[in-house]
């Protein structure tokens, strides 16, 4: 209780005992040592990302072309996230319309990119990349005339971040505003991007377009992952580590010059103080000198050498990296792996010491991390709208009939977007479990074979066209189901075929 209650009744506390509460947390202490010199920011969401967001980008970049565990970080970002592509399935209740949707996709695939460089699941793979190491990327819808032959007239394009202005901000007469180019109206929708004509960053391209063009937001997709609410742009991932990752790399390269130098050191000829001449002992002639006036002695494999009365020779014995090397830099890449969400045996390949099943549970952990990613932030603001862009414009085009589809404009939209499927860790062990799952009611043959990555449809076709050309060739595999039993013995189905024949 305080010493003077009337006062707490009113609200006030005594500095003293406004301290203890502010210390009730050791976090929140600010006496101390410790306490005392801990600084941390209280800026906004925006304002902490966009004051140095270009430095973080530029330094990111820079990290991932010169430095190799920042480069082996993204790519395994990139590979486990998007792999070969993230897949569509429609999901229309007509079984033609799902197959006619799946062929036009198939057939737009390779024509999607506006740049004509790669084909949409190549655009995912770059984008990915973008996201990971810019942390946002952006892009845009191009609808294009029938003149040009598309199977869809339709395409996308890759932005990166620098397009959009982060200095960008400013109220507007409508009661909008534009927070780090982004543009929104009175009530906080999104409603437009103010982009660069040109990458800021380019080299020999005109000048004259170097200002912003407002893009509608329907055509823009802006893919980054918020860390916190009312987030307008998105940072690296490498930001936690870009400074470790610098330093990291300096000290390894000065360990490896240490080394070089050290060894260049063969050994060493010692002799008593000169009374004439110096002569090389090799040729009994004057030694060749360096510029510090050092006699140079070449030394060659299998080269046995002459000494002068009084002369010796000791090897040099250059330092190791030290017994601590390993450990530190195992240490230090451990909090880098961390850092980007990237287990430490992926990101380096070392599997000493790791079992199949403390394997089992690193990998799940991180599968897990990376499947949070890929339906809430990459399928939900990049896929998703790609989908419904495009399907308005084939239905806009007519290319395929589809005469309801404004009452239905939802039924052709929904679709179930696949990964690829998750690699087996004991393919024999993992198989037998699908297999026991199934059985058991525990889980479906469709939601196996989308976790594999792969069209339940497509599949099931595949294996009945499999059976029939089998059964038209008189062909039988253990594979079949009819004719052998899961031991391969012969079925009461294949004998009573043999009987008939």
């Amino acid at each position: 209780m305080t010493r003077f209650p009337a006062l707490g009744q009113l609200g006030f506390v005594l500095p003293a005992e406004r301290a203890v509460r502010a210390q009730a947390y050791e976090a929140g202490g600010t006496t101390g040592s410790r306490g005392r010199a801990w600084r941390s920011s209280s800026a906004g969401p925006n304002a902490s990302v966009t004051q140095n967001l270009g430095t973080i980008r530029t330094r990111a970049r820079g990290a991932v072309r010169n430095d190799p565990w920042a480069k082996k970080a993204i790519a395994g970002l990139v590979a486990n996230a998007i792999g070969t592509g993230i897949v569509p399935h429609p999901m229309h209740p007509d079984l033609e319309v799902r197959t006619a949707l799946k062929e036009l996709w198939s057939d737009w695939v390779p024509e999607a990119d506006a740049d004509g460089l790669l084909d949409f699941y190549g655009l995912q793979t770059l984008a990915a990349r973008s996201l990971f190491t810019d942390g946002e990327v952006l892009n845009r819808t191009r609808p294009r005339r029938p003149e040009r032959g598309l199977c869809v007239p339709l395409q996308v394009q890759l932005f990166e971040a620098d397009h959009l202005p982060a200095n960008l901000n400013q109220m507007l007469p409508n009661g909008g505003e534009i927070v780090s180019g982004v543009e929104f109206d009175r009530d906080g929708d999104r409603v437009a991007y103010h982009l660069h004509r040109r990458h800021p960053g380019e080299i020999g391209r005109a000048t004259t377009q170097a200002g912003t063009v407002r893009v509608p937001a329907t055509e823009i997709q802006h893919v980054f992952e918020p860390v916190r609410p009312g987030a307008v742009r998105g940072c690296s991932a490498l930001a936690t580590v870009l400074l470790r990752l610098h330093t990291l790399d300096s000290f390894d390269d000065a360990v490896l010059v240490r080394q070089e130098v050290a060894n260049l050191f063969a050994g060493f000829i010692t002799r008593p103080a000169p009374t004439g001449s110096r002569l090389d002992p090799l040729t009994n002639q004057p030694a060749d000198m360096d510029v510090d006036g050092t006699p140079l002695t070449s030394m060659e494999p299998g080269s046995l050498q002459e000494l002068l009365p009084g002369e010796e020779v000791q090897f040099a014995e250059p330092p190791g990296a030290g017994t601590d090397y390993g450990p530190f830099m195992r240490q230090q890449l451990m909090a880098a792996a961390a850092s980007v969400g990237l287990p430490y045996e992926v990101l380096t390949g070392d599997l000493r010491d790791v079992s199949d099943r403390a394997l089992r549970v690193i990998l799940g952990e991180f599968r897990r991390q990376l499947e949070q990613l890929q339906w809430n932030v990459f399928i939900h603001q990049y896929c998703r709208p790609v989908w419904a862009a495009w399907t308005d414009a084939v239905a806009l085009s007519g290319v395929l009939p589809m005469p309801n589809y404004y009452r239905d404009r939802r039924l052709y939209q929904r679709v179930r977007w696949v990964p690829q499927g998750w690699p087996y860790i004991n393919p024999l062990q993992d198989v037998q479990a699908q297999r026991i799952a199934i059985r058991a009611g525990l889980a479906s043959r469709s939601a196996t074979i989308l976790a594999q990555g792969e069209d339940p449809e497509t599949t099931d076709a595949e294996y009945a066209a499999d059976f029939e050309r089998a059964d038209r060739l008189g062909l039988v595999f253990d594979s079949d189901p009819r004719m052998r039993d899961s031991a391969g013995n012969v079925t009461d189905n294949q004998e009573q075929t043999n009987d008939e024949s």
